[in-house]
């Protein structure tokens, strides 16, 4: 059988890029996994665990051995990954396929821009994870029937983005195409001002005079609610940094909101309250069964 692809090097070996290697390996997508990083405690151990079959912390000889070379760090990293990436490969038309699973595409876009760029760079956002972290939360089902998204650019190479979308695909995920700008956009409404809400609001309580009552009568809805705010914290900082004014923006509209909800508990209007509340419920039940109908979990 040929392969889609020989060999496939990830950096950045967690939660992310491991389950990635898993399921490619599952798969049988490409002939060697091989990790590449500066903590060579992790990759030791993705070694043992078989997530991957060999390493290196040289990012030219990782260069020089991939097919594909997938960026699975921290938002930030992965920028200057791309920046150092790109002075590597120069313009070849041979290079590897690069690309990514980072949380934010303009920051990424805007480092590839400045390094001169490279069409065979096919930026990514796998719309999977979890609260765990490190490669022993690795899972090889993490992408089944979540969505890819890419963000070719209109010279981006089309085998590239072919190869990229097969990637993928053999993950288990659907893969979607979208434009850099509603990208972020969406990630910043969807994803992370849930984030950024809930590490506030257990930061808030946890600061409150009555932290210890809060916590030990706390029940199942304080649970799910805040189940994300035990998510790696250096990850959702880049995040955050690197998705500035989207993320300004939809705090500011979630916001604005909050203080017209405010006003009304304020003042006792429960006919208001019973339309925010409704409309909510309707629009969040629309949602689960949008899942179901995809059967995709809810993460």
């Amino acid at each position: 059988m040929l392969l889609p692809s020989k060999t496939v090097v990830i950096a950045g070996l967690g939660l992310i890029g491991g389950s990635l290697a898993k399921a490619l390996r599952r798969a049988g997508f490409c002939d060697e996994l091989v990790g590449f990083g500066h903590r060579e405690g992790s990759l030791l151990r993705g070694v043992e665990l078989g997530v991957i079959d060999s390493y290196t912390l040289d990012l030219a000889e990782a260069v020089g051995r991939a097919d594909i070379f997938v960026i699975a760090t921290p938002t930030l990293v992965a920028a200057e990954l791309v920046t150092d990436l790109i002075a590597l490969v120069g313009d070849r038309r041979d290079g590897p396929v690069i690309t990514d699973a980072a949380s934010v595409k303009g920051n990424l876009q805007r480092a590839a821009n400045a390094a001169g760029g490279y069409s065979r760079l096919v930026l990514g956002h796998p719309i999977a994870g979890s609260e765990r972290s490190g490669v022993d939360a690795a899972n090889a089902d993490l992408y089944i029937n979540h969505r890819v998204i890419l963000t070719p650019e209109p010279d981006s190479d089309a085998g590239a983005v072919a190869l990229v979308r097969a990637m993928w695909s053999a993950t288990g995920a659907d893969v979607v195409d979208m434009s850099v700008a509603d990208h972020d956009a969406v990630l910043a409404a969807t994803s992370h001002l849930p984030h950024v809400l809930a590490y506030a609001l257990v930061d808030a309580l946890a600061q409150s005079d009555a932290s210890d009552d809060i916590f030990r009568f706390a029940a199942g809805g304080f649970r799910d609610f805040t189940r994300i705010a035990s998510s790696d914290p250096v990850m959702w900082r880049d995040i955050a940094v690197a998705n500035r004014e989207a993320l300004l923006g939809a705090v500011d509209e979630f916001s604005q909101h909050l203080v017209l909800l405010r006003d009304a508990i304020d003042v006792g209007d429960s006919e208001r309250l019973h339309e925010i509340f409704t409309r909510a419920k309707q629009a969040r039940d629309g949602f689960a069964d949008r899942l179901a109908t995809r059967s995709e979990p809810d993460a």
